[in-house]
């Protein structure tokens, strides 16, 4: 029986997000404060790759100052690092030959997260939100992963820590592992048989 293709989301399943405690030492405001100016939509549209970092750097604030991107940039890549037990996982389920595709609401700075910690030795960054033009919990964020590889959703299983983007993937008919810690998902993995 061949094994699952396994969709993997990034930030706080593989990889640490600097977005609620870096981010917030960075700008010097607590989250209420900072999510009182920054534009939401401006980030969901550079998420999606509607936006470019030029026009994120007069965006990403309502109040139009703009965002010391330099800066921004360095702050988050400081901060990348595997979470506990992830990497040595994601060894062993590419022993185990399992494909592995990243399905990340992520803008272009993934590619910053390739760069620091390698995340291609395990899997390829092929559904991320600015390359796909979607975010989960998008129906289309799941459905066009699983068309273009040739797989039915139920073959697949897609893994996040966010309860919302678990759901938005079971009502596509994917099945879908809450991220918890690398312990656990190490057992559903192997219950699912990937390991």
């Amino acid at each position: 029986m061949a094994k699952p293709v396994l969709l993997l989301d990034v930030m706080d399943t593989l990889v640490h997000d600097p977005f609620h405690t870096e981010v917030l030492e960075f700008f010097g405001m607590d989250m209420p404060s900072l999510i009182a100016v920054k534009s939401e939509q401006a980030w969901l549209a550079f998420e999606r790759g509607e936006l470019d970092e030029s026009a994120l750097i007069r965006r990403y604030f309502s109040d139009g100052r703009e965002l010391d991107l330099a800066g921004l940039r360095a702050c988050m890549t400081a901060a990348y690092r595997f979470l506990p037990g992830i990497e040595a996982l994601l060894g062993e389920l590419r022993e185990a030959g399992v494909e592995m595709h990243a399905l990340s609401n992520y803008p272009v700075w993934w590619e910053l997260i390739e760069a620091e910690l390698g995340l291609s030795r395990f899997l390829d960054w092929t559904f991320v939100s600015c390359l796909t033009g979607v975010r989960k919990p998008d129906p289309r964020a799941y459905l066009g992963p699983a068309e273009a590889l040739a797989r039915g959703p139920a073959s697949c299983v897609f893994i996040d820590d966010q309860a919302k983007n678990c759901a938005g993937a079971e009502a596509v008919g994917m099945n879908a592992l809450r991220f918890e810690d690398a312990v656990s998902l190490r057992g559903a993995l192997r219950a699912c048989g990937c390991l």
